[in-house]
């Protein structure tokens, strides 16, 4: 006999991002993970009752006070008979009343009657995500031990740029999928970084010359990417700052999308106040001193324009300086193509991080799948054999780990 499908009890808020819960569901049907759905009367605006049924394979439950609901599925029943409760979207609705304990409808009933792991998908217009009300919801809701996957930063329905998209359906998959056990309603273990904060920098940046002209390179960010992945999975609250990059942000980790270094340096400030800082993108270090308003047009080989350029802010000696924000530990990458140990030591000593991470990048590095690196420390320097990125990442994120809970050990002695 097979083992029973883990089941997901998922909250459909109101909101235009209702419409990702649909994709989530086939999402989760595919990797082997059963869904019941509960859908708010705001969440019935947005997607239909049919169309989650049709998914989901059962019944759509809304109604509280629903008689035959409640014979057959009481809201106590219902709330329980998961492993795992998502909500997706969660709006700051939801969040606030869930925050207070209320029980106003059947969604909200079922969360405060649960004794079941919850997590949530927030989903809001950016000046809502980053009002104090909801700022102080979500701490509550932590506090409580609700998880939080996203949100995304981006475009938005509503016309404004920022946090409070909410995260795509794969992301939300795979924060459920390492949330669950097969056959259990385990979740996954909490890792040695658990009420940490961590920084990670990833991608190029790209520095505009004009409209569809710039400065970049040919970072990938998979590095990037796989350190934030692995900080994560220790347990850490990880905040990625990307520049430009083709790939999906990993599962529970906030990220940030930005273009120029200017624009990577304000988001890193903005994240503080952390424990840790992983400084991986690939920043350009000049920038056009100007950027032309409209496309520099060909005027023959010899009236090639004249490009001018200054030099970017320092990302990562910025965030090393000493005071009060600094965090506890300030690592480094070095990308070179000679002497590759002895210019990230100089690096190291001349950026004033605590560690650099030195990478050969003359060959595949930048956009391959494997890397070779010497980590680069006040003790000496250690030199790992070529692995796989996401290998790289884990061995890293391990030794953040060590050096992050040591620290922690000697200052509490």
């Amino acid at each position: 006999m097979s083992a029973p499908r883990p089941r997901v009890l998922l909250i459909v808020a109101g909101g235009v991002a209702a419409y990702k819960a649909l994709e989530l569901v086939r999402l989760l049907d595919k990797a082997g993970v059963a869904t019941r759905a509960i859908l708010t009367k705001a969440g019935a605006e947005f997607v239909t009752p049919l169309s989650l049924g049709a998914l989901t394979h059962d019944t759509v439950y809304s109604d509280l006070f629903s008689l035959t609901d409640e014979a057959a599925m009481g809201h106590i029943e219902l709330s329980r008979s998961a492993d795992l409760v998502v909500v997706a979207p969660a709006t700051a609705d939801i969040m606030a009343k869930a925050a207070a304990g209320l029980a106003t409808d059947l969604a909200t009933t079922a969360l405060l009657a649960t004794d079941k792991p919850v997590l949530m998908a927030p989903a809001m217009n950016v000046r809502m995500w980053e009002h104090p009300a909801t700022r102080r919801n979500r701490a509550q809701l932590e506090a409580d031990g609700v998880g939080f996957i996203g949100p995304d930063s981006g475009p938005m329905a509503c016309g404004e740029f920022g946090d409070g998209r909410m995260a795509e359906p794969e992301a939300i998959r795979d924060a459920i999928l390492a949330r669950l056990k097969p056959g259990s309603a385990a979740p996954a273990p909490v890792g040695l970084m658990a009420g940490r904060r961590a920084i990670v920098t990833a991608g190029p940046t790209l520095e505009p010359i004009d409209p569809v002209r710039f400065i970049s390179n040919r970072s990938s960010g998979q590095q990037g990417y796989a350190i934030a992945a692995a900080l994560a999975a220790e347990g850490a609250d990880v905040t990625l700052v990307s520049g430009p990059v083709a790939l999906r942000p990993p599962a529970g980790v906030r990220t940030l999308h930005v273009e120029t270094a200017r624009d990577m340096l304000a988001a890193c400030l903005e994240a503080l106040p952390a424990d840790v800082f992983v400084s991986v993108a690939a920043v350009a270090d000049w920038r056009p001193a100007e950027t032309a308003p409209q496309k520099l047009k060909l005027k023959g080989a010899d009236a090639a324009p004249t490009v001018s350029l200054v030099e970017n802010p320092d990302i990562l000696a910025t965030l090393a300086q000493p005071g009060p924000l600094r965090p506890g530990l300030v690592v480094g990458f070095a990308a070179e193509t000679q002497s590759v140990e002895m210019h990230a030591a100089a690096k190291r000593a001349r950026k004033g991080c605590d560690w650099i991470v030195a990478n050969d990048v003359s060959g595949d590095v930048m956009g391959g799948a494997h890397n070779q690196v010497s980590l680069v420390t006040a003790e000496g320097v250690e030199r790992w054999p070529r692995l796989p990125k996401d290998e790289v990442a884990t061995r890293l994120a391990q030794r953040i780990a060590e050096a992050v809970n040591q620290s922690a050990t000697v200052a509490d002695a």
